[in-house]
Parts: C-alpha cells; sequence; structure tokens
C-alpha cells in the first residue's frame, strides 16, 4: 500500500504543478469551457443550434452573439478536451509574452475577425450568381479551434522557427504547417468545420503581417484596465500576468517589407518583436535575489576615498573591522544562558510563563543588536534585509556578513 500511496500523491503533485503554471486566462478559458460542456452534458443539450455559428440565422435574423457563444461550446468529450490540451502550451506563450488583458482583448478580435470572414465566405459562395454552395450558409459551427488555428499560426511567426514537426511523425516548414494541419484534420475526423479552420489561419496571417495594428489599443489602455478596481481581484491572483514590457504600439510585428526571406517571415523582426514584449531588466550588475531576505543590499565600493561617507553609501573599511571586532565572546547570549533564543528588538512580543532576561541585560541586547544593525546598514544594506539576516545568523556578525555577502555574490 505504502508505494502506492507515495506514486498517487506524486500524480497529484505534479498535475498540481502542471496546473498552477498556466497562466490566468488560459486556465480561465480552459475552466469555462469544461464547465460548459459539463452543463450541457448533464441538461442533455446536444443541438447547439441556438449557439452555434450559423450564417443563415445571423444574416437573416442579425444574431451576433453567435460570434462568442460558438466559440465557447463543444460538441463531445473529445474536441472539448483535444482543444483545450491544445490551447494550454500555445496559450499559456501568448499570454506570457502579451499579458493576460491584452490576449484577452485578442481572443475576441480573434472570434471577431473569423466570425466576420466566415460570414463573407460563406455569403459569397451562396449568393453568387454562378453557383450556390448553399450548405456553407447552414452549416452550424462550434468549438474554439478557429481561434486556435490563429494562435498556430502567431505563435509560428514569433517563434522564429524554419520547420516544424506535424504529429512528431515528420518536420515540415513553418509556413506550410498551418496548411498542413487544416488537410489533416480535414482528412482523419469528421464533423470538422473546413470553413472554420481556414478562416482561423486567414484571421492568423491577417495579425501576423500587421493589418490588425489599428484595432489593437495602446499600452495604456490595457493599464488603465488592470489598474480599475473591478479588475483588483483578477490582479490579485498570482498566475494573472500583468500587461508590462510591451512596445508601445502595442502589436508584435512579425514581418516586414525590407528584407523579407523566401519563407515570408523575417526571423530576425520575430525574435526582436518578442524580446520587445519581455520585462525589461534594469541595466545593473545585481545578481538573483534569494527569497529568504527580501530586499537588495548594495555592492561594497573599493574605490570610496572619503574615510567618511555619507549615509547609504558604502565603507570599503567597515567589513575589515566588523571581521576584527566580533570575537568569540561577543556572540549571542543564548549560547551561556542556553534559555532563551535571542529575538531582534523590532520582533520581540510578550510571551505568557515564558523565562524573562534581566532588564539590564536585555537592555544591553537591544543595545547590541542595535549597534550591530546601525553597523551593517552604513556597509550598504538595507535594515530590513540586515534584521533578518541577524535573526538568521543568531546575532553573529561573521555569519550575517557571509549570508548579506552571498545574496550579492
Amino acid at each position: 500500500m505504502r508505494p502506492n500511496i507515495v506514486t498517487e500523491a506524486g500524480v497529484q503533485t505534479r498535475v498540481s504543478q502542471w496546473w498552477n503554471a498556466i497562466p490566468f486566462l488560459t486556465s480561465s478559458v480552459v475552466v469555462v469551457c469544461g464547465i460548459i460542456y459539463l452543463i450541457s452534458l448533464l441538461t442533455g443539450y446536444d443541438t447547439f443550434y441556438e449557439v452555434c455559428f450559423l450564417p443563415s440565422a445571423i444574416l437573416s435574423h442579425f444574431q451576433v452573439y453567435r460570434f462568442y457563444t460558438a466559440v465557447i461550446f463543444h460538441g463531445s468529450m473529445l474536441h472539448v478536451m483535444f482543444n483545450m490540451m491544445a490551447l494550454v502550451p500555445m496559450g499559456s506563450e501568448l499570454e506570457r509574452i502579451m499579458g493576460s488583458v491584452r490576449l484577452f482583448y485578442l481572443t475576441i478580435l480573434l472570434a471577431t475577425t473569423n466570425a466576420v470572414l466566415h460570414l463573407l465566405i460563406a455569403s459569397l459562395a451562396g449568393y453568387n450568381p454562378f453557383y450556390q454552395y448553399d450548405h456553407l450558409l447552414n452549416e452550424c459551427a462550434i468549438g474554439f479551434s478557429g481561434i486556435l488555428f490563429s494562435m498556430i499560426v502567431i505563435e509560428t511567426s514569433l517563434s522564429g522557427v524554419t520547420s516544424r514537426s506535424v504529429f512528431g511523425l515528420f518536420n515540415v516548414p513553418a509556413k506550410l504547417y498551418p496548411w498542413l494541419l487544416l488537410i489533416a484534420f480535414q482528412l482523419l475526423m469528421t464533423n470538422v468545420s473546413l470553413l472554420g479552420h481556414l478562416c482561423g489561419i486567414l484571421s492568423g496571417f491577417a495579425y501576423s503581417y500587421g493589418l490588425f495594428n489599428f484595432l489593437m489599443p495602446g499600452s495604456s489602455f490595457f493599464s488603465t484596465i488592470e489598474s480599475a478596481s473591478w479588475m483588483a481581484s483578477c490582479v490579485r491572483r498570482p498566475k494573472f500576468i500583468m500587461c508590462t514590457g510591451g512596445n508601445p504600439s502595442s502589436y508584435m510585428p512579425t514581418y516586414s517589407v525590407q528584407n523579407t526571406t523566401s519563407s515570408g517571415f523575417s526571423t530576425g523582426n520575430a525574435w526582436r518583436s518578442l524580446s520587445s514584449w519581455l520585462p525589461q531588466r534594469e541595466a545593473s550588475n545585481q545578481s538573483s535575489e534569494d527569497s529568504r531576505f527580501p530586499g537588495r543590499g548594495r555592492t561594497l565600493s573599493g574605490t570610496a576615498r572619503d574615510p567618511t561617507p555619507p549615509a547609504g553609501e558604502a565603507n570599503p573599511n567597515l567589513h575589515a573591522r566588523l571581521l576584527e571586532d566580533s570575537t568569540p565572546d561577543r556572540l549571542s547570549d543564548a549560547a551561556v544562558t542556553g534559555m532563551t533564543e535571542p529575538i531582534p528588538a523590532a520582533r520581540q512580543v510578550p510571551i505568557a510563563n515564558a523565562a524573562v532576561l534581566p532588564q539590564s541585560q536585555t537592555q544591553g541586547r537591544v543595545a547590541a543588536s542595535e549597534e550591530q544593525i546601525q553597523k551593517l546598514v552604513a556597509m550598504g544594506f538595507e535594515r530590513t534585509q540586515v534584521e533578518v539576516a541577524l535573526a538568521a545568523a543568531d546575532d553573529d556578525l561573521n555569519v550575517a556578513v557571509e549570508i548579506l555577502m552571498s545574496q550579492q555574490g
């Protein structure tokens, strides 16, 4: 039984880690589509005639709501699972680049443009004077796959790759990848909307080539939405990604008329566009911070010549003097008394029925701790960081200095 328990716990932990790594909007779409399918399954609703994308109903009754209801409904368990499993990697990558609010806006934009293209092509096919394809006007389409095809095109153009693997069987040129997927799904699966997937590809290429740039608001628009009070509950979510690091034009141009490659995409432009959306790091020599000690200390400088530097600047001689003055006799009194664990003055709290040191000894300890804090602060470290380091080192200056220096080195 013990090995089985460990195996089950490991699987549960991995699933939890996988789910927690999915950004806010992508996971929300997965939850919404899953819940809607379960409700449809439990209530026996399987016609989808009232919510599907039906060109004839949109043209005759102006039912524009079908542009969006058709996206979140799915016809079978395999349908919803396949679409959501395909959404997770692509949606997560795009959301980390764009931010949650921006990707939500793009998803609405793609759903709208896919529907408009679908409606336009179906109308041309059904009402042209030469040969009328009436079945396109009466085709009832549902599912998130149209937007997925748009995301495939956008993600492929952003990645800058020259080839893509088709189901892990063989590689194809990146520019042909969405078209081969379109043909493969049409041949391998039944009840697949060819026109819906085709319009998704066309919308993806239109966005990649910058044709939708005039429809994308500036970064200030998304920042205003994120700072709104009604968005506070979403922004506080740990998986929510802010729209920071993006370029001011608020889109990712992946195509340039000059110096284009034969594939139709410029790899250099794609990577420059991708890097422009990533958060910019400060141009400094600071190393990564230790999560145990918040804040960051300033780098000790060896070029200071003023023996009395101003407050907040590093003194190159303090470190040596501290090491010389820190003898074993000045270690924490906790090793002598063996009864009370040292607590920094700012963190002391009254504890009932606990051993209390004499008042003079306590005052001496507080003064010594404050003196140690002031010395380390004068070296250029932040006070909060110094207090945490001294608490972790039991007021041992040598250990505290090593902890603070390890954070920077």
